[in-house]
């Protein structure tokens, strides 16, 4: 298997890593509450997803 003859620079090896950061989450705010949450998912205050409720989170604190 094939070996590296040269030592990469520092440089080189952060212009590598450069695409390796983690973007940001995109938030929502929730219409019926008005929180922010992530698109497509429940509302973790609420449970109201697409004009109805899902999860009765006052069941759950239970």
């Amino acid at each position: 298997m094939g070996t590296p003859r040269k030592r990469k620079s520092h440089s080189r090896i952060r212009m590598r890593r450069s695409h390796h950061a983690l973007r940001r989450q995109h938030l929502a705010s929730c219409p019926r509450c008005g929180q922010e949450r992530r698109p497509h998912r429940i509302c973790d205050h609420c449970g109201f997803y697409r004009d109805r409720t899902v999860v009765d989170v006052e069941a759950e604190a239970e």
